[in-house]
């Protein structure tokens, strides 16, 4: 059975193994940046969890940029809590979770989260490759962003409410 929870810092280790084999090593993030994520943005985090079992996450801090700056990656005290804005960090299933429903469970699950707190909507960048699979929860392309994380190219993409 699959269901949706808060991370907390105890599934630190799980979180960083599930970013790991999801991201190459130069784009995912380190052990040490989700324990100063969760110190304080935890609320901002979601596990999907098949039978108790953690299988794939969804992060980000909130704010009132309306794009994600490279800089909010390691900087958690960044995260305005009375910001307009949800972001999406990482949002990744292990490898056996994939094909399962667990992805749109969790990001459903987010966005939902973000319209009850009253959020003007939700932001992420994304590598090409995936701008048609976020149109499909219904994130609308910006264009190309500032954003050189991991030497890669990203492209903005958002939901307004």
């Amino acid at each position: 059975m699959l269901t949706i929870r808060e991370a907390t810092l105890a599934d630190l280790d799980i979180l960083t193994a599930i970013e790991a084999a999801s991201f190459p090593p130069e784009e995912k993030a380190t052990r040490e940046s989700f324990e100063k994520r969760l110190a304080v943005f935890a609320d901002c985090f979601l596990l999907a969890c098949d039978d108790g079992r953690p299988v794939a996450l969804i992060d980000g801090m909130v704010t009132d940029s309306r794009t994600i700056e490279d800089v909010m990656f390691e900087d958690a005290t960044l995260h305005d809590p009375k910001g307009a804005w949800q972001s999406i960090f990482g949002f990744c299933a292990l490898p056996e979770a994939r094909g399962k429903g667990v992805a749109p469970a969790i990001m459903k699950a987010f966005i939902e989260k973000a319209k009850k707190e009253g959020r003007k909507g939700v932001i992420l960048t994304c590598k090409e490759v995936l701008i048609d699979y976020y149109a499909g929860y219904g994130f609308v392309l910006k264009g190309v962003s500032k954003s050189e994380h991991g030497g890669a190219v990203w492209y903005d993409m958002e939901i307004v409410f």
